[in-house]
């Protein structure tokens, strides 16, 4: 057995599958590969494309996400703006502030609610969307083209499936 200096992720799946089975016997190998490896892969494409994308720009993942839902979306209110990225309604308030200090995202209050406002993109903040999403677009092919069209078919389908049948346990998230 290696040393734990000496593993990379790819021996630690199969260490920790070696001492899940010594310890817990007949569990659900399979289903820990799969999870241990989606996460592994989106850890490391995440942080890829925030690293050689988004930093250099002085911008955060969680940053570009929340401009690139505005920018689709059209102005949004924060609550719609945590539901569509994924985050919570807290986060997209901090994420905020330093946006629209920045002058690439405003807030305008909504006729409905006088507590709500409405998020939208400056002209600036358009410019910026649109440099950041071509140069991820190109680094976002350059990850899937390992990849034959149908086997991204495929990937994606698997993952939607994952996704879309997690109502039938009890399962914890903001979506």
């Amino acid at each position: 057995m290696s040393a734990p200096r000496d593993l990379d992720y790819w021996s630690f799946v199969e260490l920790a599958q070696e001492r899940l089975n010594s310890k817990f016997g007949d569990h659900h190998r399979s289903a820990t590969e799969v999870l241990l490896t989606l996460n592994r892969a989106s850890d490391i494409v995440t942080y890829d494309l925030e690293s050689s994308v988004h930093r250099p720009r002085g911008r955060s993942w969680s940053a570009y996400r929340l401009m690139f839902v505005i920018w689709l979306a059209g102005p949004i209110e924060p609550n719609v703006a945590a539901r569509l990225t994924g985050m919570s309604r807290a986060a997209v308030s901090n994420l905020a502030k330093p946006l629209v200090e920045a002058n690439v995202l405003e807030k305008t209050p909504v006729s409905h609610d006088a507590r709500s406002v409405q998020l939208s993109l400056t002209k600036a903040g358009e410019k910026e969307i649109v440099e950041a999403f071509g140069a991820q677009n190109e680094r976002e092919l350059a990850w899937v083209d390992v990849l034959s069209d149908a086997e991204q078919q495929i990937l994606v389908m698997l993952l939607n499936k994952l996704i879309t049948n997690r109502s039938q346990f009890d399962v914890r998230g903001r979506n």
